[in-house]
């Protein structure tokens, strides 16, 4: 699903998917009922232009694997893949051997012009320390080749001078749509690279720091809510060439139907007129 919005220089691409496509659960609410796991990326690519890849969290990424999503797909459809969590997860001096195969597992989606994003995505264990500056810096460094993008779950990120180094290193920036507790980040317009990048994880107060992988992403954003996040999505626009928008809300097929929702609150908005 892609969107265009006028900006002062140009128009400003809106691309937006979801977290993920192989979840049993959306058979029926998101997949007809009946649908076998093959045909998922199949039919979830009839919908959406764009998708997160989440497996590479939990596992390095084959090349064979990512070729034959290259191949299932439409020329046009692009893929942000996760960072292994021996990358993110781990903490100290990234190893060689990790990062040499994950390299070697996202070739393919990079030679076919397919990726959109590599996403680092940091635990709220993470805090803004030496030892953790100098860790992401290598990882930059190691992965600069790769269209970067950084998700700090802890707000003691959210500082100036780490937006400076990361438009620097041409990084970028993850907004976080969270809930509104302590700790988290805010939810602000902060663009440090080309591209911008939204995730929304739902707001689900109670489940989020005692849910599962599941409950904490147990969530369907109200109209209200979707609306708030056009001027949002305006802003982040004014400073990019690209808006990447991508719904975590998963459980049930969430996901899918809020980001459809959403694709259509931006459509119906009034145009701005060119500069």
């Amino acid at each position: 699903m892609r969107i265009a919005l006028q900006r002062r220089h140009g128009e400003t691409r809106i691309t937006i998917g979801t977290s993920g496509y192989s979840y049993r659960d959306w058979v029926g609410p998101v997949y007809p009922p009946g649908t076998p796991p093959d045909r998922f990326l199949e039919l979830y690519a009839q919908r959406f232009s764009f998708v997160e890849l989440n497996f590479s969290y939990y596992r390095m990424p084959q090349p064979e694997t990512l070729q034959s999503m290259v191949d299932r797909t439409p020329a046009e459809f692009r893929f942000a893949i996760k960072a292994h969590r021996s990358l993110t997860h781990t903490g100290g001096k990234p190893e060689r051997e990790p990062i040499h195969r994950y390299h070697a597992g996202v070739a393919p989606l990079r030679q076919a012009g397919r990726l959109a994003a590599v996403l680092l995505q940091f635990p709220y264990s993470f805090q803004y320390e030496i030892a953790n500056r100098r860790t992401l810096a290598e990882l930059c460094e190691a992965l600069g080749e790769l269209p970067l993008f950084v998700e700090f779950r802890n707000e003691e990120w959210n500082r100036d001078s780490v937006y400076r180094e990361l438009r620097r290193r041409g990084v970028g920036w993850v907004v976080p749509d969270l809930p509104g507790l302590r700790g988290l980040p805010p939810r602000t317009a902060v663009v440090t690279a080309e591209t911008a990048y939204l995730r929304l994880h739902g707001r689900n107060y109670a489940n989020w720091w005692d849910g599962d992988s599941r409950s904490r992403y147990q969530y369907s954003y109200a109209e209200s809510e979707l609306t708030e996040l056009v001027p949002l999505i305006e802003t982040m626009a004014e400073q990019s060439r690209e808006v990447l928008v991508a719904f975590n809300n998963h459980a049930d097929g969430r996901a899918a139907v809020d980001a459809e929702r959403f694709g259509a609150i931006l459509a119906a908005r009034p145009r701005r007129p060119k500069a």
